[in-house]
């Protein structure tokens, strides 16, 4: 029988891992837990070699975010196709278009495709199934690639603010502007932190963005920022 588990991770004293932790039980409320408190480098992340050992084919690995899963793109990546290899489902609650499930999906369309000539219809088949390998590699560096940025760019400005402040004699804190925040996304935010399931609301994510009116990149885009600025990333 098939299990869930669900990877929390945090490497910085002034984040919190619970609301990672509520984030997946409230979704998937059987799934076990293993977390990881302040990793340096990848030798620290004992609880993460020790999930990998234990996993099977069929199980599925829940993540409130990509960047829990890795510390960078290219360690991502090989743990990404290292566990779709071996038939491991990979849910991400921030970055769903990357979810194994679809690549999957997109796979068993490919195996209706037939045509009368068997050796074309093999020669078809590898050339989709090399078609697709290739774009789940892209995608997933670019979504490991793009959290990074994310946190490396909040870690930067964090830093400008705090100069900034200590300059100027004043507590250390955000300095106002530094986020380029606007006024729109600002609303949004406080919307999405209302009411979405991943914060303090009921919605999905298909209900909200239709509910706002928002696009599916500008929403999830909001989302990380809301779990950047709330130090869950």
């Amino acid at each position: 029988m098939s299990k869930i588990y669900a990877y929390c991770r945090i490497s910085h004293k002034t984040q919190v891992i619970t609301r990672q932790i509520e984030n997946i039980l409230k979704i998937y409320p059987k799934a076990k837990i293993y977390q990881e408190i302040f990793t340096g480098t990848t030798s620290d992340r004992k609880e993460w070699t020790k999930l990998k050992k234990i996993v099977k084919t069929g199980d599925t690995i829940v993540f409130d975010s990509v960047s829990r899963m890795s510390r960078n793109s290219e360690e991502g990546k090989n743990d990404y196709l290292e566990l779709f290899e071996h038939g491991i489902n990979l849910i991400f609650f921030k970055e769903p278009y990357i979810n194994t499930e679809v690549y999957r999906e997109q796979m068993k369309i490919t195996n209706n495709v037939q045509v009368e000539d068997i050796d074309l219809n093999e020669t078809i088949l590898k050339g989709v199934r090399e078609y697709l390998k290739r774009l789940v590699v892209k995608q997933v560096i670019i979504a490991f690639e793009q959290s990074e940025k994310e946190v490396q760019d909040l870690r930067q400005r964090t830093k400008e603010g705090m100069a900034v402040a200590k300059a100027k004699g004043s507590k250390i804190g955000r300095e106002k502007g530094l986020t380029f925040e606007t006024k729109k996304s600002k609303e949004m935010k406080e919307k999405i932190i209302k009411l979405s399931k991943d914060f303090d609301g009921t919605l999905k994510d298909t209900e909200l963005m239709e509910l706002l009116k928002i696009a599916r990149n500008s929403y999830y885009k909001y989302k990380k920022e809301i779990s950047l600025e709330r130090g869950e990333l």
